[in-house]
């Protein structure tokens, strides 16, 4: 049994804890990232997964580090990957 909730998506994150409280919307973001709006569309539609260069961005738009939206988006992969990748037929390689 895991203590650890479910990871939410990067773009969930974005949207209940930055857009909504904000009042910004997805295409106004976009502008002030320089991106195109899709970008940011997709993302919080969790259909796109945050990129370095969007990490970027949003840590100096909402004042966070590149490292906290890369993280979310790590997360995001490894739990989906535990759900959906069986490695249980892989030896471990043993020291030599």
């Amino acid at each position: 049994m895991t203590l650890m909730k479910t990871p939410s998506h990067p773009g969930e994150v974005l949207k209940e804890l930055y857009l909504d409280p904000l009042g910004l919307s997805p295409i106004a973001l976009a502008r002030r990232l320089h991106v195109p709006r899709t970008r940011i569309e997709r993302l919080v539609r969790e259909e796109t997964a945050v990129t370095a260069d969007t990490a970027m961005r949003l840590a100096r738009a909402f004042g966070t580090t590149p490292e906290y939206w890369m993280n979310l988006q790590r997360a995001w992969d490894l739990a989906r990957a535990r759900d959906t990748v069986d490695v249980s037929d892989i030896a471990p390689v043993a020291a030599a």
